[in-house]
């Protein structure tokens, strides 16, 4: 065979993107079948159990899917080629020996007779009009001119064409915001995305959607299957109502002070860094002060296992965030070796992953301790339940004005009401109900931290 026959291409596989992960599920391919993609492009995303990623090409050449929608592909499996020509029709794989177990793209050689394709026959026989450089376009990105009507003279494709056709093919939407526009007729390249890096959201697709038909779509009467996350949730809470013991202790602590040094740690940041300032929020900084309390309380920071109870050698503390996919708790690692404004950073991007969607696999695990705030929806107490291993879980009220009693004197408070949820196994009500009082304290006392532990 002659080497201009002899082609190199790219095995693409699933890759390996979290100690737990053994499979995921191919949700979507971003760049349609035998089109031309460049290295770092986003390719397709995938579906584990606990979140949707998106993945890159590892190199650039022509995409062969070899998994279609829906496949679930074990870690390390073939998904696609990226051949360097587009003129293969058939070929046989010898796989080379990989350099590591984990390695996401392999060479391979591919064995090619050159073949036109039906869009070139059509092409040829001048059933197509197009400009020279739409054509080339066209090729180079894979896209089939067949039945397109251009905008040129007589309807010739021209180079805006291409473009157009382009941009349709690679709207970044969520999953759900796809299927809900694709339900309500809504044309996703005739939205704009308000969720990360313009991607269009659930919310988007409702607010240009004409009610009738999102509402239709939305109320119809239909069987769901309880499957994918949804699924997770489901097993994980009902196993943790089940199996532990739960009891809930409730408390308010006066939030005064927390909201006024908030109020001041902003406007510092905002002098320091003007328009490009992050703000604390209140999540961080609750974080910030439960670590604390973690620290000093240790029996809280526990965990049930076969050999007894077991002392976590890391404060991890999960937040949880309401998702279109339903919800996830991403962790915040080792919080007591950070300060504020990390634990704020580092909680904005946990946040933002879980909300686009992105969340990897370490993001959601190896918590110990978590905090659910409802206090946007206007929720005073609740009862949180416990989010399986962790020994507990803080539900925290919406922060409100109230009268209240102080030295003598009735005056208006900002108050907030904390609610902890704890496994009785692991810890009594009297422990419990001194670690929530010292968050209390905290919560009532924040700058004793920073003039006394900082």
């Amino acid at each position: 065979m002659s080497d201009e026959n002899t082609l190199q291409a790219y095995q693409v596989v699933m890759p390996r993107l979290g100690l737990t992960m053994t499979e995921a599920k191919i949700l979507e391919w971003l760049v349609p079948d035998g089109a031309w993609v460049d290295k770092g492009t986003p390719l397709f995303t995938i579906e584990n159990e606990k979140s949707t990623l998106e993945i890159e090409a590892p190199a650039s050449g022509y995409l062969q899917i070899q998994a279609p929608v829906g496949s679930v592909v074990p870690i390390l499996k073939p998904v696609a080629l990226l051949k360097t020509t587009q003129k293969v029709a058939s070929f046989h794989r010898t796989p080379v020996e990989a350099t590591s177990p984990s390695e996401e793209a392999g060479r391979i050689r591919v064995q090619a007779a050159p073949v036109q394709s039906a869009a070139e026959e059509k092409e040829t026989s001048g059933q197509i009009r197009a400009t020279p450089k739409a054509r080339q376009e066209a090729r180079k990105l894979g896209i089939d001119l067949t039945g397109v009507r251009g905008s040129g003279v007589r309807g010739m494709v021209v180079f805006e064409d291409i473009k157009e056709i382009l941009h349709k093919q690679t709207v970044r939407a969520t999953p759900v915001a796809r299927r809900l526009a694709e339900a309500s007729g809504v044309s996703l390249q005739h939205v704009s995305g308000s969720g990360p890096r313009g991607m269009v959201t659930r919310q988007d697709i409702e607010r240009v959607g004409t009610s009738a038909t999102v509402s239709a779509s939305m109320s119809s009467s239909t069987v769901r299957p309880l499957s994918g996350l949804r699924a997770i949730i489901a097993d994980r809470l009902s196993a943790g109502w089940r199996e532990r013991p739960q009891v809930t202790l409730t408390t308010d602590a006066d939030a005064t002070f927390l909201v006024a040094t908030r109020r001041q740690l902003n406007a510092e940041l905002a002098l320091r860094h003007g328009d490009k300032a992050p703000k604390v929020s209140f999540n961080a900084m609750l974080v910030f002060l439960a670590a604390r309390a973690l620290q000093e309380f240790p029996y809280m920071n526990v965990q049930l296992t076969p050999e007894g109870i077991q002392t976590m050698p890391e404060i991890n503390i999960g937040v949880a965030v309401d998702t279109e996919r339903g919800l996830l708790v991403p962790v915040v690692r080792n919080a007591t070796s950070k300060r504020l404004l990390e634990i704020n950073a580092d909680l904005a991007a946990l946040v933002e992953r879980a909300l686009s969607g992105r969340s990897l696999p370490d993001d959601l695990t190896g918590g110990v301790f978590s905090i659910t705030n409802l206090g946007m929806f206007d929720i005073d107490a609740f009862t949180p339940i416990i989010n399986p291993p962790e020994c507990a879980i803080m539900g925290v009220g919406r922060i409100v004005s109230r009268p209240v009693g102080v030295e003598g004197q009735i005056v208006l408070r900002e108050m907030m009401a904390l609610s902890l949820s704890f496994d009785h196994r692991l810890v009594d009500g009297a422990p419990a109900a001194k670690f929530l009082q010292r968050i209390k304290q905290l919560i009532e006392r924040p700058m004793v931290i920073a003039w006394l532990d900082e």
